[in-house]
């Protein structure tokens, strides 16, 4: 990224020009991640606002410019976190589940539908562990620890969330069927 490394010294001195720059180059990018862990745009935009300040307050503890992207992704995901864990009750339980996407058309039906549909409607708690485990790349025995849940929780909730998306697209799959039925 063109003038990270200079405003990210400059930054470290208070300059506020240089806070700007940073906040533009990033806040786009750190509101998608905030959004997929609330699915909610303001909720999103609180936490994107404060993990900056956050950021800025502490940006010396960020020792290397080039790491500034993955510790102020960092702050986003915690302080996301941080929100959903105390604005939402989420229950997890326990149920063997199997973890197979729909195979016939899928990639027609993938096409289609925009992940941000998929985790609007994904409950919280699915949404929660599958972020940090396939985005984030988090082992399930850190997420035990960043949510305070069991690995074994960590896990069952993953596959929850693999076969909630796989019903999620079937049922797309279908109504597809059921339209493309209709047109003939």
């Amino acid at each position: 990224m063109e003038g990270l490394e200079e405003n990210f010294k400059l930054a470290k001195k208070q300059d506020s020009k240089a806070q700007k720059e940073l906040y533009e180059m990033f806040s786009a990018k750190m509101l998608l991640v905030a959004h997929s862990y609330t699915n909610n745009i303001y909720d999103a935009e609180d936490i994107l606002i404060n993990a900056f300040l956050k950021c800025f307050s502490r940006i010396n503890e960020c020792r290397e410019w080039k790491s500034f992207p993955f510790w102020l992704r960092k702050i986003v995901v915690n302080d996301s976190i941080t929100f959903v864990r105390k604005n939402k009750n989420i229950m997890y339980v326990d149920v063997e589940i199997a973890d197979e996407l729909p195979e016939d058309d899928e990639e027609d039906i993938l096409a289609e539908i925009n992940i941000e549909e998929i985790f609007s409607h994904m409950p919280t708690g699915y949404r929660l562990i599958f972020n940090l485990y396939v985005f984030e790349e988090k082992k399930h025995q850190e997420i035990a620890e960043i949510l305070n849940i069991s690995e074994g929780t960590s896990k069952s909730q993953f596959s929850k969330a693999k076969k909630w998306i796989s019903d999620y697209l079937k049922e797309k799959q279908n109504e597809k069927k059921y339209t493309d039925t209709i047109k003939i």
